[in-house]
């Protein structure tokens, strides 16, 4: 069974419907390709994807840890090239909510770096990953 229904709805644009949730993702080509940049782009997806996979394996290990970073946030940049349009650099800050021991901050950097979306972008890709902490 599928995971996913992306609809085409013209104009550039996507509508992608997560089927076991519901949820559904508004896709628009950027400016700087044709597009109305009033949604989120799918070379901007996968640079969320990788932020946020990050996130999800960072949490599922501070809970077995017994640690809450709620509220820590990820500044994401995502760079461009050209010929072939492809995604060359993903930039990802990390602003931790918490104060942590160095035993606990390497645990959950070097945890967030086993996550599938980083595992599974093309090596060529270019990340620059830091944490800040408290």
């Amino acid at each position: 069974m599928p995971t996913l229904k992306v609809t085409y709805l013209g104009e550039l644009r996507t509508s992608s419907l997560h089927l076991q949730s519901g949820s559904e993702i508004i896709s628009d080509a950027p400016i700087d390709n044709n597009g109305k940049g009033e949604a989120f782009s799918p070379t901007d997806t996968v640079a969320n994807g990788l932020a946020s996979c990050m996130f999800t394996v960072m949490g599922i290990k501070a809970r077995e840890m017994g640690v809450d970073f709620s509220g820590s946030t990820a500044d994401v940049t995502k760079v461009m090239a050209a010929e072939p349009r492809r995604i060359s650099e993903i930039h990802v800050t990390f602003n931790m909510s918490i104060e942590a021991d160095e035993k606990t901050k390497t645990i959950l950097e070097r945890t967030a770096l086993t996550c599938p979306v980083h595992y599974s972008l093309h090596p060529d890709i270019k990340r620059e990953i830091v944490f800040n902490w408290k």
